[in-house]
C-alpha cells in the first residue's frame, strides 16, 4: 500500500476520535487534516514509525486537546444554547453497520462530555469508545498511568449521572420517529403529546444567526405546542420538505425550502417508547458541511 491510500485508510478513524473529542465537524476535519500532514512528514523523512495508526491518533488526540481548550472559551460566550454539528448517515451507508458506536455518538452524548476537562475527555474517550489501553492514553495525554486511569474514572463518573438512554431496538425508534414526523408536519398536537415523555426536553441552536429557542423547553405540553407552532410557520412558507434520515446514530430529520436548501438538522432521543429528547440545529455555521443551507429569517420575513 503506497502513502497516499495509507493516510485515506487511517483517516475515517482519525475523525472519529476528533469528532467526538470537539463536537465539531469543521474542526475536526482541521486537527485531522494536520495530523495526516504531520505523519506524512515523518514518513517522508524516513522515521520509523511502527504503527502509523496509533501515531495517528495521538496526534490526533493532542491536537483535539489543544484545540479544546480554545474552543471553550467560544462556546461559554455562544448566544443561545450550543449544540454539536451534526452528522447524517449518507443515502448509500448502513447505518446499523455503525450501531455499535452510535451511542458516543449522539448529539445528546456529545453535550453532556462538555462538562469534562479535555484531557478527561480524551481519556474517556480513548478508554471506553476506542477500547484504548491505560499505558497508551498516558503517553497520549502526557501523564502518568495511574493518572489516565483517575482522569478516565472522574470522567465515566460525570457521564454516568446523565448518560442519555436510548431504545434498544432500531424497529422501534424508526417506527417511533415515522409517526413522530408526521405528527409534526401535520401539526396534530394531540399526537405529538401521546409520544412525548412527561419530561421531555427541546433543544435549539441557532447560534444568534437564526431563529430558535433561547433555552431548552421542559415538559410534554410545552414541548407538543412549540413543536405545532414550527410546523404552522412551515405551512405559511409553504413548499418546505421534511426528509427523516440518521443523525449522529439516532432517528432524526432534514428540513429543506422549496429549493432544497437546508433549514435544520433535528435529531431525535428515544427510550422506553417515548421521545425523551428533541435536538433542533438551525445555526447555519453548523450545516454548512451537509450542503446548501436556506436563509430562514428572509423566509420567515417572506411570510410577513
Amino acid at each position: 500500500m503506497d502513502e497516499a491510500d495509507l493516510l485515506e485508510e487511517l483517516r475515517p478513524a482519525a475523525f472519529a476520535i476528533a469528532y467526538r473529542m470537539l463536537g465539531s465537524v469543521s474542526e475536526a476535519e482541521d486537527v485531522v487534516q494536520e495530523a495526516l500532514l504531520r505523519l506524512h512528514r515523518a514518513l517522508d523523512g524516513g522515521e520509523r514509525i511502527e504503527s502509523p495508526r496509533a501515531y495517528l491518533s495521538t496526534i490526533t488526540t493532542r491536537l483535539a486537546i489543544d484545540q479544546l481548550r480554545s474552543a471553550r472559551a467560544r462556546r461559554e460566550r455562544y448566544v443561545g444554547e450550543w449544540l454539536p454539528e451534526p452528522l447524517v448517515a449518507s443515502a448509500d451507508e448502513d447505518p446499523a453497520r455503525h450501531a455499535e458506536m452510535a451511542d458516543s455518538l449522539s448529539l445528546a452524548f456529545l453535550v453532556l462530555l462538555e462538562r469534562l476537562s479535555p484531557e478527561q475527555r480524551a481519556a474517556f474517550l480513548l478508554r471506553d469508545v476506542f477500547d484504548e489501553p491505560y499505558d497508551r492514553i498516558a503517553t497520549i495525554v502526557g501523564t502518568s498511568e495511574q493518572n489516565a486511569r483517575q482522569l478516565a474514572t472522574r470522567a465515566r463518573r460525570r457521564v454516568a449521572q446523565g448518560r442519555p438512554r436510548f431504545e434498544a431496538s432500531r424497529e422501534q425508534r424508526e417506527r417511533l420517529a415515522n409517526r413522530f414526523f408526521e405528527a409534526t408536519q401535520n401539526g396534530d398536537l394531540e399526537a405529538l403529546e401521546q409520544m412525548l415523555a412527561a419530561d421531555v426536553v427541546l433543544h435549539g441552536d441557532g447560534g444568534g444567526k437564526a431563529p430558535a429557542i433561547a433555552r431548552p423547553l421542559h415538559g410534554r405540553a410545552r414541548v407538543a405546542r412549540t413543536l405545532a407552532a414550527w410546523a404552522r410557520a412551515a405551512t405559511r412558507i409553504g413548499g418546505m420538505k421534511l426528509r427523516q434520515v440518521e443523525v449522529n446514530g439516532q432517528p432524526g430529520a432534514l428540513t429543506l425550502d422549496p429549493e432544497g436548501n437546508l433549514i435544520n438538522v433535528m435529531a431525535l432521543d428515544v427510550a422506553d417508547g417515548q421521545i425523551q429528547g428533541v435536538r433542533s440545529v438551525v445555526n447555519p455555521d453548523k450545516l454548512r458541511h451537509l450542503g446548501p443551507v436556506a436563509d430562514l429569517n428572509a423566509l420567515i420575513r417572506g411570510t410577513g
